[in-house]
């Protein structure tokens, strides 16, 4: 079993920056710089093929050998986890999963850096996680990433997003299309965009 997360309260971190990790040397604009090394490129290709051919063309019931493909690549696993064929996951060595948790058929995960799910978390169907974001303050326009967590049993409802940093608390809900880019408080339901608290939720 994955252990259990409990969203943080403190500020965001930033786990990755690629002005840190990008040699200035490879281009003199900053915008035709590479925002991730060669190696982390070539590992993405292989798994952006391993994707297309063996976990999205995999029966819907085979949640177990997608489950293997995304360990295969360093996903860390609970059990009985239901990620769907066409649930994308951008790096799978960053994704830390307790038990039974579910992607729905094209939710998104994008994840430079790492992103953990407590048990029976949802991602429904086009939702997406978002990891990263750029720092435009900046006039080489860096890429930087944020470590996300979303709690046990919370649920991004279909075509939500959550943006970059935000963590999701235990039992949250963010409903349908609706957008937050700040965490979520323990069992509360969010609607809209921005995302607002609507109501709290039965724990």
């Amino acid at each position: 079993m994955v252990d259990e997360v409990i969203p943080s309260t403190m500020a965001r971190q930033i786990h990755y920056n690629s002005a840190e990790s990008i040699d200035p040397r490879t281009a003199a604009d900053p915008y035709l710089r590479p925002s991730f090394p060669l190696s982390d490129r070539i590992k993405r290709q292989i798994w952006n093929c391993c994707w297309l051919v063996f976990y999205r063309l995999s029966p819907r019931p085979f949640h177990g050998w997608r489950a293997f493909l995304l360990r295969l690549f360093g996903a860390k696993m609970g059990s009985d986890c239901h990620f769907y064929p066409r649930a994308r996951i951008w790096a799978p060595w960053n994704l830390i999963c307790a038990d039974q948790v579910s992607a729905g058929d094209d939710a998104e995960i994008y994840n430079p850096a790492p992103v953990r799910f407590g048990s029976h978390a949802i991602v429904s169907q086009g939702a997406y996680i978002c990891g990263a974001t750029h720092d435009y303050d900046n006039r080489e326009f860096p890429l930087i990433a944020y470590p996300m967590e979303i709690g046990a049993h919370a649920w991004i409802c279909a075509r939500a997003i959550v943006g970059p940093g935000a963590d999701v608390g235990e039992g949250a809900i963010l409903g349908l299309g609706a957008v937050t880019t700040k965490n979520l408080e323990p069992w509360g339901v969010y609607a809209g965009n921005p995302a607002v608290k609507v109501k709290d939720r039965r724990p």
